[in-house]
Order: C-alpha cells, then structure tokens, then sequence
C-alpha cells in the first residue's frame, strides 16, 4: 500500500476529487476562461493538451511520485491540483501543478482547497513540512502561497527551463507541522471572510 492514496476531499466551496480521463471535457472548458496556457511563466496545459495532461499526471501517479486532483466547483471541472514530489522517508509533499478557470481564482475554492490539502497532509500523512514551488515572475501565485502562511525558503536560481526557453526561477516556499496550527487557524479565518 501506498504512503498516500487517492481520496476525495469535500467542502462547502470545493470538492477534490481523483483525477481520471473524464474529466477531460469539463477541464478543457475550464481552461478555455481565461485561457490560461497563454501565461508566459506557468505551464498549464492548452485546450487540446488537457487529455495528454490528465494522462500524463496519472502516469506520474501510477509511479508513485504524484497524486493528482480535478478541483470540482458546483460539480463542474474548475482546474487540476497534486500532491507532487512525494517524499515517503521523510513525509515530505509539495502542493503544486495547480490551475483554476479564471472565474474561480481569488475566491474562497482556493483558499479551502488549500485547507484540505493542508489538512490531510499534516494531520493525515503527518508530514513534517508542505512544499510550494512558484515562478519567480508568477507574483500572483507567489502573494497566494504567502497568503496561506507559507514562508519563502528560497529561490533556486536557473532551476529549469520554462516553456519558451527562458531560464526559471524557482521561489520555494514550505509550511512545517510545527507552523501548521498557526496556518490552519489563519485559513479557517480567511474562508469564514469569504462566506
């Protein structure tokens, strides 16, 4: 048995569920508000690339490295969060690969996706720290990962090449068990602003 196993976390705002192939449609819809794949520094997948992504990101998941998620709003495909880089020997996780339909992002789906997430990795799993990586240049993902309590660990300069061929900056940023309360109390909070 697996360290983590696919499982359907439901809220008032959202419910993440396993991603599987027929989320496609839904997702490729989703996509298209906003048309996100055209943002320079993310990597999200263009309307026609949505089912290779969603098969991509179960392969990852069958080899155990990623454990992938369709965020689900109203029942309806709103975009795709992990679990990524799984690090069973030290309970370590990153939160990551996550898009949402342009309608949806600064909303309260967000920051109680984030809540489950966070919750099941700190109180299920029992992780020792939760991970989030960003593009130096996202500023908006960059103000969300600061917004649920995460503190910038660092940058990892040139750390890969993003999808025009530019070098990336990676901002690390991580949440540990010990600042998790703390966190859980801040979003509990948040989310109750945004009813």
């Amino acid at each position: 048995m697996n360290w983590i196993e696919p499982v359907t976390l439901r809220g008032k705002h959202v419910t993440l569920a396993p991603l599987a192939p027929e989320h496609a449609p839904g997702l490729t819809e989703a996509v298209t508000d906003g048309e996100l794949w055209k943002l320079w520094y993310t990597t999200i997948p263009a309307p026609d690339k949505i089912a290779a992504e969603i098969e991509r990101r179960l392969g990852l998941q069958k080899a155990g490295s990623w454990l992938p998620f369709c965020v689900l709003k109203d029942g309806a495909p709103a975009g795709m969060t992990n679990y990524l880089n799984i690090e069973k020997a030290h309970r370590r996780i990153e939160i990551g690969g996550t898009w949402y339909r342009k309608s949806a992002q600064r909303s309260a789906l967000n920051t109680e996706a984030k809540l489950m997430l966070l919750g099941h990795a700190f109180e299920k799993l029992e992780c020792i720290a939760v991970e989030f990586r960003t593009h130096f240049f996202n500023h908006q993902s960059r103000r969300g990962i600061e917004r649920l309590g995460a503190k910038l660990d660092g940058i990892l300069r040139s750390h890969q090449i993003s999808p025009n061929g530019t070098p990336r900056d990676t901002c690390v940023y991580s949440i540990t068990a010990a600042e998790w309360p703390t966190a859980k109390a801040h979003l509990q909070f948040q989310l109750e602003k945004a009813r």
